[in-house]
């Protein structure tokens, strides 16, 4: 990693919360530009005095201070946050794949932790651990009033070691005890597979600094053996996030040199920024220089791009810049919304690798929509599964307490005021409709992981590929109907 994680910005949901190790808090130039609040100031003074003065047990001024700078980020936003030296070298663990612990993106929730994401082949996605969940309860404590981070350091341990989560979860009426031993975290960042009918599977579960070499492997792979011949699905599905850098990487493989991915708006000069699908943009490592040696199937060949309510950050981004460029079909259900840009400040004094982690821009699509609090929506809605949402993934960004607001502008209001538009013929001059089919009686979903045979996304998205090869030898007259598995059927006319 280039100067260790320094320059680098990660976009992620949960505790590995997206960030740009900075410089010093020290910024002298705006300093001078900051009027002082002196009767807040002198407020603040004489709560410290009391608390030291008349408090049942002597204080020391070490964590005064400390808890003081906790509260103060905890109140601005979920993803602002203190971070001591353990939190601080976690979240450099978190870029690189490897790390302890229970495999859960987590963030803040007034009735205790929040399950943004369980990451695969963890203890957390083998116990069952679900997008939306509430831990209550760590090893029979209750963590509603604890800080996010004294809440990660219960659940984090030695390997090998057992804990016990009490979890609320949406559905249950009584809470659910999860038992867990503790293990060593590697997440393998990519995963592929060769579908049937030239077509080809990659899965993305967090963005780490080898991503997108990982990537332009698979990609290559799939190639050679004829795989991306009639489309691939990219499955972003429960990627909480990560390095920015790999994002723009991931776009680049199936976009232009040179198109816009994502901007950046904040207060400052600096938060102000467009990253494009350039080297300079997403090369972290040596092996990133594949991206650009790709072949140009990649630019060409039909693409889906599988997401979910617990598809965050860095995932979002992917998803919105291949869906505004047209170059994707985004599918599945509404993403998690967490559109904001965390910058890391170490700090000055004694303690050593300490540092803030604070909110200072938004994240927007090449369009200039804005993701934070809104998500990414995907263009064919299709459930979890048959009967509806296994994951519960109804609870995103925008439930989250103090989430960042995005200010409402004047097309967001245009477009609240009209109707919904007609569907519209896509450059192949076919005309979409998605429609339920009959009803059947819903039976009660069932368990699966991502990329198994039985994965009701994975094989509407496999249909909607499929339907692409049809587009191409539709007559001038006449109407097909495209069945896909498990509930839903297609409509495929010519436009008139």
């Amino acid at each position: 990693m280039k100067n260790s994680v320094r320059g680098l910005l990660l976009v992620t949901g949960g505790m590995i919360a997206g960030a740009l190790i900075s410089a010093s808090l020290a910024a002298p130039e705006r300093a001078a530009r900051t009027v002082l609040p002196l009767d807040e100031i002198r407020q603040f003074t004489d709560i410290y005095g009391a608390v030291k003065q008349y408090y049942v047990d002597p204080v020391e001024d070490k964590k005064l201070m400390k808890e003081a700078i906790s509260g103060m980020l905890q109140g601005l936003d979920p993803h602002s946050a203190y971070l001591d030296e353990n939190a601080f070298n976690e979240l450099q663990e978190g870029t690189t794949g490897e790390f302890g612990g229970l495999g859960l993106e987590v963030s803040s929730d007034p009735s205790g932790v929040k399950v943004i994401s369980p990451i695969d082949d963890t203890p957390a996605a083998r116990a069952h651990m679900r997008a939306g969940d509430i831990i209550f309860k760590i090893d029979g404590k209750i963590v509603k009033d604890l800080p996010l981070n004294d809440s990660v350091k219960m659940m984090r341990g030695k390997p090998d070691t057992p804990i016990e989560l009490t979890v609320l979860r949406k559905g249950s009426s009584t809470p659910i005890t999860v038992k867990l031993v503790r293990a060593v975290i590697k997440v393998k960042s990519v995963k592929s597979k060769p579908l049937d009918d030239h077509m080809g599977y990659i899965r993305v579960s967090q963005f780490q600094e080898r991503t997108a070499s990982e990537l332009a492997k698979a990609l290559d792979a799939l190639n050679k053996s004829g795989n991306l011949k009639n489309g691939l699905v990219l499955d972003l599905r429960n990627d909480p996030g990560g390095l920015l850098n790999a994002a723009i990487g991931v776009s680049a493989a199936f976009l232009p040199k040179g198109t816009l991915v994502v901007s950046t708006k904040g207060q400052t000069a600096d938060a102000k920024k467009e990253f494009l699908t350039t080297p300079q943009d997403y090369q972290v490592v040596r092996e990133d220089a594949a991206i650009a040696k790709l072949p140009a199937i990649t630019k060409t060949m039909p693409i889906v791009v599988l997401v979910n309510g617990a598809s965050a950050s860095a995932s979002e981004i992917v998803a919105g810049a291949l869906q505004d460029h047209k170059r994707a079909t985004i599918m599945g259900t509404k993403s998690f919304g967490k559109g904001s840009v965390q910058t890391v400040i170490p700090l000055r004094g004694e303690a050593k690798n300490t540092a803030i982690k604070l909110t200072t821009a938004r994240y927007f699509t090449p369009s200039g929509r804005s993701i934070q609090a809104k998500g990414i929506s995907p263009d064919v809605e299709v459930k979890d599964t048959a009967e509806g949402n296994f994951l519960d993934l109804d609870i995103r960004e925008a439930d989250l307490a103090n989430h960042l607001e995005v200010p409402e502008t004047k097309d967001d209001k245009a477009k609240a005021a009209k109707p919904a538009a007609e569907a519209k013929p896509d450059a192949s001059g076919i005309k979409e409709t998605v429609e339920p089919i009959s009803s059947k009686p819903k039976k009660a979903p069932k368990f699966y992981k991502y990329g198994d045979p039985d994965d009701y996304q994975l094989n509407q998205a496999i249909a909607y590929l499929k339907k692409e090869d049809a587009k191409k030898n539709q007559s001038a007259a006449g109407t097909q109907e495209i069945q896909l598995e498990g509930g839903i059927k297609m409509k495929i006319e010519p436009v008139k």
